[in-house]
């Protein structure tokens, strides 16, 4: 397998209900996931992105969260509608989609 140009971590970590910290499952990063990978499968991108799902990468409080890298980017509230946007903009254009970024001050 060649090394791919990007790699994408979606955090998918799930902690009981009423948990303080809450969680991006709550948040529907199933979904996120899901759409990532459809989206890589239907443009035959496996060699130019990987896909990893992640435990808790901090931001919880703003997921689903999602890590690109090698920019050390990260987006949060991530929706499932995002995810074209994020493979357009960043992932093929090179450009990070501003609006999605969480803010500097967490990250």
């Amino acid at each position: 397998m060649p090394k791919p140009n990007k790699h994408v971590f979606v955090c998918t970590q799930n902690r009981p209900e009423g948990h303080p910290r809450g969680s991006c499952a709550s948040s529907g990063c199933a979904e996120v996931m899901n759409e990532f990978m459809n989206e890589i499968q239907n443009r035959n991108l496996f060699e130019q992105i990987a896909l990893t799902n992640t435990g808790c990468m901090g931001p919880c409080m703003l997921g689903p969260s999602v890590l690109i890298y090698p920019d050390g980017v990260m987006y949060g509230r991530v929706s499932k509608a995002d995810v074209k946007t994020i493979i357009d903009e960043h992932l093929l254009g090179n450009k990070p989609v501003t609006a999605l970024q969480v803010p500097a001050e967490v990250w």
